[in-house]
Parts: C-alpha cells; structure tokens; sequence
C-alpha cells in the first residue's frame, strides 16, 4: 500500500503536537472486509484522565483534478465511518491535508458546503514546518 507523499509530515506534525501514533496504517476489520486508513493517533486528556483517539486518512490531493481527488476521498471517509462506527465506536475521522491545498480547494463556498452536509473533519497541516495550523471538527462522535 503506497503512502501519500506528504505521509510522513503529517505523522511527524501530529507527533509534535502530543499525539501517539498507534497505528501505521490502522487495519479497519468488518464482517472479513478489510480497509487501511492512514494512521490512528491517541492523546491524553489530562483533565477528564481520559484520551482521545482519532483516525486520519492523508490526502495530498496532487492528482490531476481535485474535484476527482476529493470524490475518492470521500468515498473513502464514508465507508471507513461506516465500519469505524461498528468496530471502533467514539473514534473520529480526520482528512489531513496540507495548509496550501486547504486555502487554494477547501474555501471555496461549494466545497465547504458539501464537507459540512456530509460532514467531514479535516485536520490541516503546515508541511514545511510540520505543524498542525487548525483541526476543523464537523462530525462528532461525542453528540
């Protein structure tokens, strides 16, 4: 399974920010249907003695159209919460992709629009500096 090419940024961005990655990538298991995300990644929440567990598909969206790019991806997202919501319950799904794509694609008032009637949560990263800029939570497991 090849890895997006800004794969490890994002892991490194994610690490930096007190998140350990727990898988690489996360085998998603259903009824012998099996599908791989990305990474899944825990932090602790020192206040309420819990942690929070997330689950991130990487996206560079590089091909040669970002409206087919992110078709792909959300068919992706739509079926891994479908299985996540059987076999890992309470998790959320991120799309991470860097901070460049998220403000030349993801401001637009059509793509906006469809990522909160889906919803998707995006997770955007500076990839130069490996740093996390925003997660944008649409979806919450916890509601």
């Amino acid at each position: 399974m090849a890895k997006d090419i800004i794969h490890d940024q994002v892991k490194n961005a994610l690490i930096k920010d007190d998140w350990t990655i727990t898988h690489d990538p996360l085998q998603i298991e259903y009824e012998g249907l099996r599908l791989f995300a990305d990474l899944s990644a825990k932090r602790a929440i020192v206040a309420q003695k819990d942690s929070q567990e997330v689950v991130i598909e990487i996206k560079s969206f590089v091909g040669h159209s970002f409206i087919h790019d992110l078709q792909q991806a959300i068919g992706q997202c739509v079926m891994y919460r479908i299985f996540m919501n059987e076999v890992i319950p309470n998790t959320d799904l991120f799309i991470a992709t860097s901070k460049r794509v998220y403000e030349r694609h993801f401001q637009q008032k059509a793509v906006q629009f469809l990522m909160q009637k889906i919803p998707l949560s995006l997770v955007i990263v500076d990839i130069q500096q490996e740093k996390i800029v925003t997660w944008i939570n649409l979806f919450d497991t916890n509601n």
